[in-house]
Formats: C-alpha cells, sequence, structure tokens
C-alpha cells in the first residue's frame, strides 16, 4: 500500500467512511506546497480550471460530494478536500468573491495568474486564451490535513 493510499484510509476511518473512494490525488498548480499549504490553513477554498481540457482529455467534470487529496510538491498526501460546488462559466463571470476564496491574492492578481497559466497551457494545443473562455470553478471543504505540514 502506498503513503496516498494510507492517507486515505486513515481519513476513512476517522470519519468512519466505508465503501468510499477519492476521485483523484493531485497537486496545485505551479507552487505546490505554497498552495497546498493555503488549503490546510483553510485559506484556499475555491479552484479554477479550464473547462476545454476537460474536453480535451475527455475527462468528467468534477463533482458535488466527491473527494480529492491534495499533494505537496514531493507528491505527498498533504490534505483530502470534498467538493462543495461546482460551475461553469466565461471566465470574464468569475465574481470576485470566487476569486479571493482561492486564497492566492486579489481579484487582479488571480486574473493575471491565470491568465498566464492558461495561455501556456493552451499554447500546447494549439490554441489561444481568451477573456470569454470556459472555466469551471469549484469550491471545496478541506475535511482531513496531515499534521505538521
Amino acid at each position: 500500500m502506498n503513503e496516498i493510499q494510507q492517507f486515505w484510509q486513515a481519513f476513512c476511518a476517522t470519519q468512519q467512511l466505508d465503501n468510499v473512494e477519492y476521485k483523484s490525488a493531485f497537486q496545485f498548480g505551479v507552487e505546490a506546497d505554497w498552495l497546498a499549504r493555503l488549503v490546510v490553513e483553510g485559506k484556499k477554498t475555491a479552484t479554477t480550471s479550464g473547462y476545454i481540457f476537460y474536453e480535451l482529455e475527455n475527462e468528467a467534470l468534477p463533482q458535488v460530494g466527491e473527494y480529492y487529496i491534495v499533494l505537496n510538491a514531493k507528491n505527498e498526501p498533504v490534505a483530502v478536500i470534498k467538493i462543495q460546488t461546482v460551475e461553469v462559466l466565461p471566465m470574464n463571470e468569475v465574481s470576485e468573491s470566487f476569486a479571493l476564496a482561492e486564497g492566492e491574492g486579489d481579484y487582479q492578481y488571480w486574473w493575471q495568474a491565470h491568465e498566464e497559466f492558461f495561455t501556456e497551457l493552451l499554447q500546447q494545443y494549439n490554441r489561444a486564451f481568451t477573456d470569454d473562455m470556459l472555466v469551471v470553478c469549484e469550491r471545496f471543504t478541506c475535511v482531513y490535513a496531515k499534521e505538521g505540514f
């Protein structure tokens, strides 16, 4: 059993969950440790991803109630999050309150960071960033965290 599975089993034991699985384990963005720490501290309760990437990679959108494991920069599990809401909308319609829930800075910072991130990713698919590209806005709750992270 690997470290991620052990972490998941420890979470399930604390919550008395049986036959529940996590959707995936992943790192947030390019600064995985900083963003994971924001999740653990309860400062990051939302995330935005590009809708087009779900289409291009033929992946299902996140669903309310799903669990995900957040990894640090060393791919070690540090938190379990549970999806609270999922909304698809044009990026230029994302509210300031949602951007602030990402916990990374003000609205201007959120916009610039996401524009740069999406622009770089889209280039890999020969696509261009637009202000009205569809994004997936998820709100989540950190329901379990690694001690001492």
